[in-house]
């Protein structure tokens, strides 16, 4: 709930079960840096390999960070979904889709954190956050950002309605006028899902239709439309060449995988750079 991902995280189940085992966890990048030290004292104090180490249930109770009145603010984390949001919206229609797919596909375990992001947003509860709800949702993390706890912050950067309302565009994938469940997952998930093979293999078979291999214009542009983002030859035609390393006129698993990773530290470590570059390099293809 504190950052949005496990905290021992690999590319393969064996690989999280080894961190785990191991204890390795990383405090270091996003949003680690922004969130208090009684708050991260508290998680490593829980996280401690040895049980007779680990805090107990009362004693996390009592914790200086957790109890009533204790050393914990009322500011939000950070404005790490804001952000998120930002440069999802940056990216490309085909980049955007993959991303839906790879949401799809996550365990409630790996995305339970932004699922109680989500409800913030939905009031309503019906599933979808509407621009009204948005609106609300994100004037709310600038009051908060603003400083209402006992650490005041300067006044927080709010978003003006119509920037609001082509943020809720470009992340509406589908084009429904909401943002739905998978839409904002699909937005907000931190980047290191796309270090997992099977997450990415899944994504490019719903491309790959005919399971050649490839993903030809034709099964792109079909793909997309499925998903509610359709576009025309040329733009499509001027896609696959941004991909297409090998200028074959399609896009193999290898290039696909580049293309999808291709600047991920951008979300991982929520840094400044934009998610528009596309540029690959050429791996064999599988």
């Amino acid at each position: 709930l504190l950052c949005g991902v496990p905290p021992c995280w690999a590319e393969t189940e064996q690989g999280i079960f080894r961190a785990v085992l191991h204890g390795h966890y990383d405090m270091k990048g996003d949003p680690w840096p922004h969130i208090s030290d009684g708050a991260k004292d508290c998680v490593r104090r829980l996280l401690k390999q040895d049980p007779k180490d680990r805090m107990t249930a009362v004693e996390a109770l009592n914790h200086p960070w957790v109890r009533e009145g204790g050393t914990a603010t009322d500011n939000p984390l950070d404005d790490t979904v804001m952000r998120r949001l930002k440069k999802f919206s940056e990216m490309t229609k085909f980049k955007k889709a993959a991303l839906k797919v790879i949401a799809a596909n996550l365990t409630d375990a790996e995305i339970k954190g932004l699922g109680e992001m989500f409800k913030g947003f939905d009031k309503d509860c019906n599933g979808t956050i509407t621009l009204q709800e948005l609106s609300d949702g994100l004037a709310n993390l600038s009051l908060e950002q603003g400083g209402k706890g006992k650490n005041k912050k300067g006044p927080a950067t709010r978003m003006a309605p119509e920037e609001i309302k082509d943020l809720l565009k470009a992340v509406d994938v589908d084009n429904n006028g909401t943002i739905s469940y998978e839409e904002f997952i699909a937005a907000t998930i931190h980047l290191n899902k796309l270090e997992n093979e099977e997450n990415l293999w899944k994504a490019f078979q719903l491309f790959d239709a005919d399971g050649s291999g490839y993903v030809t214009p034709t099964e792109l542009g079909q793909a997309l439309e499925k998903f509610g983002c359709p576009m025309s030859p040329v733009e499509i035609e001027e896609m696959i060449h941004e991909v297409d390393q090998n200028k074959d006129g399609l896009i193999n698993y290898d290039e696909f995988v580049t293309m999808m990773r291709k600047g991920d530290n951008g979300l991982t470590q929520e840094g400044d750079g934009g998610m528009k570059d596309m540029r690959t390099l050429k791996v064999d293809n599988l």
